[in-house]
């Protein structure tokens, strides 16, 4: 199993960015997958999650409602549309895979990505 995050980048406060994560060694219709992030100083923190059944998500209170997971399972590639960005959401994102944990704790996941930086200022 590998995953491999890309799309990170700085942008502005209130901008928008979108992350993929490109998997290869399984198919996203049969793990659980998730994006997790760490902010400077501060512990991983869980962000969102998809199904396998690829219909149902769950996001950490700060994020609702600005940030959309989202899968594309031909191309085996997920995603994670990020919104209304605010400086705190600054960190690096992994993106995260596991064959039987659905959620967002980080320690639920066995396989990660690199990771991509997401910085967030004006």
């Amino acid at each position: 199993v590998q995953l491999q995050a890309s799309g990170g980048g700085l942008v502005q406060p209130g901008g928008s960015l979108t992350l993929s994560c490109a998997a290869s060694g399984f198919t996203l219709n049969t793990y659980y997958i998730g994006w997790i992030r760490r902010a400077p100083g501060k512990e991983r923190e869980g962000v969102a999650c998809i199904h396998k059944n690829g219909r149902t998500t769950y996001y950490k209170d700060p994020v609702k409602g600005r940030f959309t997971i989202s899968r594309d399972v031909a191309n085996n590639t997920f995603y994670l549309q990020m919104s209304s960005l605010k400086p705190e959401d600054t960190a690096v994102y992994y993106c995260v895979a596991d064959k039987i944990y659905f959620g967002i704790h980080p320690g639920g996941f066995d396989y990660w990505g690199q990771g991509t930086q997401v910085t967030v200022s004006s």
